[in-house]
C-alpha cells in the first residue's frame, strides 16, 4: 500500500458506485457476520475477506417491484440523488442474492419466501449472476417484490485517491431471513464462513484473516448489536463519508480520515 501511495501521481482514477451488505445473524457467541474470501486472481481485494457486494450495474436502474422505504428516503440517508439511491438498494439486494443466495424479497405483498420456495431459486441465481437475467426481470417472473425495509444503511466509504481501482461504496446491514441459508459460492469467492464479529476481529488482528480497513471498521462498529438491532439502528444511523488518506511515519503507516480517528 505504501509503495502504491508513493508512486501515485494525480489525478485520481474515477470511482465506481458500489454497494455491500454485512449479512448478520445471532449466534451462541454473539453477533455473527458472513464473510467471503475473494479469489486470489481478482484484480481488487484479492484474497481478502469481505462482505457480499459489488458495483452498481446499469440494470439496477430499471423499474422494479418495490416495498419499504422509497428511493427518496434512501437518498436522504445516503446524501445522494434519488436515482442513485434506488440503484444502490437494488445493487445491494442483487449482489447479496448472487453471492449468497439470500433473497430480500416477498410474495403476496408481505410474506417472505418460505424454505421450500427459497431453495428453488438456484437456477435463477446463476442466470442473474451471469447477466442472462436482470434482477428486475427475475423478481417479476416469480411474482416477487424487493423488500427495502430489510436493509439498514450503515456507512459510506470512498477508496483512497492513490489506489488504481476506486469505489464509492455504501454499506448496508441485513439480518438473515428465517428459513434462508447461505448456499454455494459465487465465481468471485473461493471460501466463505459465518463467524462471530469478535472472532473475526481477533483473527484479523492476529494476521490470520486478511481484511480491508472498511470491513474491519464495520465489524468494530457492529459490536454490541443484535442482528435485528443493527438493522433497526441502520434506519437512523448518521452516515458520514469516509475517504481515507495514507499517513506514513517512522513506525510504519496508517489510514485516517477527517471523519474518523486512525483507521488501520
Amino acid at each position: 500500500m505504501v509503495d502504491v501511495a508513493k508512486n501515485y501521481r494525480p489525478p485520481p482514477v474515477p470511482t465506481r458506485d458500489a454497494a455491500t451488505v454485512a449479512l448478520l445473524r445471532d449466534g451462541e457467541s454473539g453477533l455473527e457476520v458472513y464473510l467471503m474470501r475473494r479469489q486470489r486472481s481478482m484484480k481488487f481485494a484479492a484474497g481478502m475477506y469481505v462482505f457480499p457486494g459489488g458495483g452498481v450495474h446499469a440494470s439496477d436502474l430499471d423499474p422494479i417491484p418495490w416495498a419499504g422505504p422509497t428511493p427518496a428516503e434512501w437518498a436522504e440517508r445516503f446524501h445522494c440523488s434519488e436515482k442513485l439511491a434506488g440503484a444502490l438498494v437494488v445493487a445491494a439486494a442483487r449482489e447479496l442474492f448472487e453471492e449468497t443466495g439470500v433473497l430480500l424479497a416477498c410474495r403476496d405483498g408481505s410474506a417472505l419466501l418460505d424454505t421450500a420456495s427459497f431453495a428453488d431459486l438456484g437456477g435463477a441465481r446463476v442466470a442473474v449472476e451471469s447477466g442472462d437475467l436482470t434482477f428486475a426481470e427475475f423478481l417479476r417472473s416469480r411474482g416477487l417484490t424487493l423488500r427495502s425495509d430489510l436493509l439498514g444503511a450503515w456507512a459510506h466509504w470512498i477508496t483512497p485517491e492513490f489506489e488504481p481501482r476506486r469505489y464509492d461504496t455504501r454499506f448496508f446491514v441485513a439480518e438473515l431471513p428465517a428459513g434462508h441459508f447461505v448456499g454455494g459460492l459465487s465465481g468471485e469467492a473461493d471460501g466463505g464462513a459465518w463467524m462471530s464479529v469478535a472472532a473475526a476481529l481477533e483473527s484479523a488482528a492476529a494476521g490470520q484473516l486478511a481484511m480491508m480497513p472498511p470491513t474491519r471498521h464495520t465489524c468494530r462498529s457492529l459490536m454490541g448489536h443484535s442482528a435485528a438491532g443493527a438493522v433497526a439502528a441502520g434506519q437512523h444511523r448518521p452516515i458520514e463519508t469516509i475517504k481515507p488518506r495514507l499517513v506514513v511515519h517512522e513506525g510504519g503507516y496508517f489510514l485516517n480520515s477527517p471523519t474518523l480517528d486512525e483507521i488501520a
